[in-house]
């Protein structure tokens, strides 16, 4: 079998600041031919998410930084075109780092092969059964810890993590509000996610309306982006809250850390609990949240959304729209056809 032309894209340069398209080199080469215990998987999205930052800079994350030359890191889905691999068929379903790129070829490290799941659409694999809604799932219910009438505020609510874990929130008796940064994303938050309240948070007001949303304080800040939004929530929160560090995206892009929280004591007088998570940490209960996730879109009580960029060539300005506020839902690029 003659093996096909990759299409990528290599990181050319650390960023400094945002993504600049002189970032990264676009390539065209020829593969080799498979060797044993290799799997050939042609992608058909590409998950376009905060954490490209990271992984594009010069000190390690959770993972080690992409190397100058190298494709750039990214999630994606698939489907297997080749395989000498005894865990990969052609055919298959295949989800997990492929990089920016057409085709991941190697020794299936970082990636899973699985079997379509019937009625479920390509894209919700990677809006809900992946990475976004393990973190939604795992970070709400493992460190969030929510109750009935509890209060939960989430930033960046209309993001593909955000929009889950206030559906979450609901489905476990809480009172959700949600920060977004545009009207439109606040009503759709209310209107078709079932969030109880909104604050656009670009109006100069968060502060008095996120207090006339939260009579009673807040009980657990799932937290996605950080800044005066974090120290906002802090200002606000109760005995014993639970602060749910997921991401701090306004600040992925400063050349230096920002200033701490003014609020920070407001830990210590309140008693609250603040934990980070990388969703990695909880890979082997996937399977769990999978099972959960997938019961409530049965039931019709989590819903999600995909903002769908088509083109594998856009990816490199697309990714910017995650640090702009310039999507809805799940980011997505469509990379080649479905099967």
């Amino acid at each position: 079998m003659t093996a096909p032309t990759n299409r990528c894209w290599k990181l050319a340069a650390r960023p400094s600041g945002a993504f600049k398209p002189t970032d990264f080199a676009w390539a065209e080469e020829p593969l080799a031919p498979l060797a044993n215990g290799q799997v050939r998987i042609r992608q058909l999205y590409l998950s376009l998410d905060p954490t490209n930052r990271g992984w594009a800079g010069p000190t390690a994350t959770y993972l080690p930084p992409v190397p100058l030359g190298g494709v750039m890191r990214g999630i994606g889905l698939g489907i297997v075109d080749a395989s000498l691999h005894p865990d990969f068929r052609p055919g298959q379903l295949a989800q997990g780092l492929l990089g920016w790129q057409l085709y991941y070829q190697g020794d299936g490290s970082g990636v899973t092969a699985f079997d379509p799941l019937p009625g479920v659409p390509l894209d919700a694999y990677l809006a809900v059964f992946g990475h976004i809604g393990a973190t939604a799932y795992f970070g709400l219910l493992e460190i969030g810890q929510p109750r009935a009438g509890e209060t939960l505020v989430v930033s960046a609510a209309a993001g593909a993590v955000g929009s889950l874990v206030g559906q979450i929130g609901k489905i476990h008796g809480c009172h959700v509000v949600g920060l977004a940064g545009s009207d439109e994303k606040c009503a759709w938050l209310t209107r078709d996610l079932g969030f109880d309240a909104a604050v656009n948070y670009k109006t100069g007001r968060l502060r008095p309306e996120l207090a006339a949303h939260c009579p009673r304080g807040v009980d657990i800040c799932f937290e996605n982006v950080g800044g005066d939004i974090l120290d906002t929530v802090l200002s606000m929160i109760n005995l014993r809250a639970r602060v749910v560090l997921c991401g701090l995206i306004a600040q992925y892009n400063d050349e230096l850390p920002p200033p701490g929280p003014r609020w920070f004591g407001n830990i210590l007088l309140k008693r609250a609990r603040v934990e980070g998570f990388i969703v990695l940490d909880y890979a082997k209960r996937f399977p769990e949240a999978f099972a959960a996730l997938g019961r409530w879109m049965a039931e019709g009580r989590l819903r999600y959304r995909v903002d769908l960029v088509e083109g594998l060539d856009q990816a490199p300005t697309a990714v910017n729209r995650l640090f702009e506020g310039g999507n809805i839902g799940k980011l997505l690029v469509k990379v080649s056809e479905a099967p």
